[in-house]
Formats: structure tokens, sequence, C-alpha cells
């Protein structure tokens, strides 16, 4: 009697474990492919033939599930939150700037500086209601007459400058929505010297400007080597390589996709992909690691070029003034900062504690007085 007990024991063990063993198998083969795989090699190799669980198939329902969480990996990109500004625009109701304010007269004297270097951006901001960027943006799109170009909706740039702008976070101390407007300034002014007037067509202009517009959207305030050391999401999706570059423009175009917020929907297919590869390269070029390499291939092309007469460079085919410019951008990303640093002392550090694991200090940032930790948002830091 105590030997049948036992049996019915063990055979109860057994149907239960198979139950468990069934369950979890079910659940791996519906992780993916490979999983499935795993489940009927488990089955076939360990399990008895007359006893053998049931090999498990996904089921229709795991399978709509498997490809929705699919389509969410392939669209979903972090930092990308619901913001709807379109259906509360119309061309008929865009302020003068671009922006809705009481201090318009005061703004418009600040913004007679667009094509100076030395426009106070804080005070553009004090007088804009704090969206610096779209204001600035729309003040250079009006200035040199993109809208009409490019036939850009004002409504839809409004809509889409004041989606990139939620997407720049205030509470990080410099590279926010300020700091882009003060690039795009700057962009806008470089573009503007007798050096290089004619030199870029305005499709190249376009993407320049908006490269600056974009370059640091979503930005958490951290540099490219703490998000590698700490595992982050985003270095994890990069691979390490220019990570908060490559996000910002993830964030920048999947943007256009939001309500009323493609501004380049009148631009031919060609157009939008030209532009989206020299956006690609601008932003990416901001990576200060890659600065080094990209000096020396300009270098190397300006002494392998033709000069004109009068000293000036030839750039005459697209590859020379991408390469041109995707070397100017880092500089005036880091110009930009550094004046700011001089000029505001209201640029906050935050404390900061990593076992060692960051570099303590970013190549190429002690110029100016200044050193710059990695994961310091600002230039405020110590003198040197």
């Amino acid at each position: 009697m105590p030997e049948a007990n036992y049996l019915l024991s063990v055979s109860w063990g057994y149907i239960k474990f198979k139950r468990m063993l069934n369950r979890e198998l079910t659940h791996l083969s519906e992780m993916s492919r490979s999983g499935n795989q795993v489940s009927e090699f488990i089955s076939n190799t360990f399990l008895d033939k007359q006893n053998d669980v049931e090999i498990p198939s996904p089921t229709s329902k795991a399978r709509e599930k498997k490809k929705q969480q699919k389509q969410q990996l392939m669209t979903q990109i972090s930092g990308v939150k619901k913001v709807s500004h379109g259906p509360l625009l119309s061309s008929s109701s865009i302020s003068r700037f671009g922006v809705k304010t009481d201090k318009e007269e005061l703004l418009s004297k600040e913004l007679e500086e667009l094509n100076k270097w030395g426009l106070n951006i804080f005070t553009v901001s004090e007088y804009s209601n704090n969206r610096p960027l779209t204001c600035i943006m729309y003040a250079i799109f009006q200035e040199r007459d993109l809208l009409k170009t490019f036939k850009i909706p004002a409504d839809t740039f409004v809509a889409y400058m004041m989606t990139l702008e939620d997407h720049y976070h205030s509470d990080v101390a410099y590279h926010n929505s300020l700091h882009a407007a003060d690039v795009a300034q700057s962009t806008h002014i470089l573009l503007s010297t007798p050096a290089l007037d004619a030199v870029f067509t305005d499709l190249e202009i376009l993407a320049a400007i908006f490269a600056a517009a974009i370059h640091d959207v979503d930005h958490p305030g951290v540099s490219n080597q703490f998000l590698i050391n700490t595992n982050s999401e985003l270095a994890l999706m990069y691979n390490d390589e220019s990570v908060l570059e490559n996000h910002h423009l993830a964030v920048g175009f999947k943007l256009l996709q939001e309500d009323n917020c493609d501004i380049f929907q009148n631009l031919t297919k060609k157009q939008r992909q030209s532009l989206r590869k020299m956006v690609i390269d601008m932003v990416l070029a901001t990576d200060m690691s890659k600065h080094m390499s990209l000096l020396a291939d300009l270098k190397t092309m300006v002494e392998t070029k033709k000069v004109t007469s009068s000293g000036v460079l030839l750039l005459d085919n697209y590859t020379d003034r991408i390469q041109v410019w995707c070397t100017s951008t880092p500089q005036i990303d880091r110009n930009c900062l550094w004046g700011s640093c001089d000029a505001e002392a209201e640029w906050s550090a935050y404390d900061w504690k990593i076992e060692g694991s960051v570099p303590p200090f970013l190549p190429m940032c002690q110029s100016g007085g200044y050193r710059l930790a990695p994961v310091f948002s600002c230039g405020v830091a110590t003198s040197v």
C-alpha cells in the first residue's frame, strides 16, 4: 500500500511538472521564433515520447500580440511624447513672430539684431513667452523667405517648432531650447558671411538651419560616455555609437509625423531624401569624438582644391560643401557654449557621482578658462 501511494504521488508530481513545463515552454515559444525552436528541442530531447508534453505553438492571439510588439519596437523612440499644437493653429492666427506674447514691440526691437553676432537669446526668451527656438526659427525662415521657397504652411511650421521646443528639457541647464535657438541664429549668420555667399543652395541652407534646431532635442544633460558607461537604454539602442546625436536625429524626424507638423510635406521625394541625408551628416558631426577626423579630412580636401584669383576656395560640388559645413557645425556648437558661459553666470551645474567610471573632463572642452565635466549640462565648472 505505501508503495502504491508513492507511485501515485510520483505520477501526480510528474503531471504537475508537465503542466508547469508546458506553460513555460508556451511562454518561451511566444517570445520569438528561436524561443519556439528551443521549446521544441527541450520537448524532443528530455521528455518521454509516450508522455510527451504537447509542443506549444503560438496561438493567433499570441501571434497578433507579437506582431504588435514588433511594430511598437520599430516605431517607438524614447523621449517622444504626445504634444499637439497643430489643431490649435491656423495660418491666419499666427502671430508676427510665430509666438503669442504681450511684449511684441520689445521682441521686435530685440530681433533687429537677428543678422548680427551678439543677439541676447535670454532677452528673446523673456519677450517670446519662453519660446526662443520657435521665435528665432520663425524669424530666420521669414528673413530668408524659406517658407515661401519650400511652400511650408506657416501654421505647420509653428506647430512643428513648438512641438520640437517642448521636447527640449527646460530643467537641463545648457542643452535646452535656448541653446538650440542660439546655434540656429549663429548658423544663420555664418551662412550670410560674404565668404559663403552663393556657395550653398536653398535646400542646403534649409538643411543646415533645421539641423541646428534639432541638434540637441531631448538631451538628458549627460554625455555619450556617461550613457555608455551606465549601460543606458539609448546606448544599447545605438550600439554606443554617437548615442545622443543619433537620438536627437531620431526625435527630430519622428516629430515630423505628428499632427500638422510635416514642414517638408511639399518637398519632392528627391529633395526630402537629400535634406534628410544632409541633416544626418551635420548632426552626427556634432559628436566631438569625430571632430579631429573631420578636421583632418577637411585639411586634405583644402590642400587639393583650387582657389579663385581672390583666394576663395572653390566649392563646386556637394561633397566639398557638406564637408566644410560638417566640420564647421561642432565649432558653432562649442562657440555658442563658451559665449553663453562667459555672458551668463546663470548656467548651473548639478552634482555628479559615478564611481570613477566616467572621465572627469571631456576632451577638447578646456578652452576659454573652463572645464566641462561630462555629466554637466553647463560650462560653469572649474576655472583653469
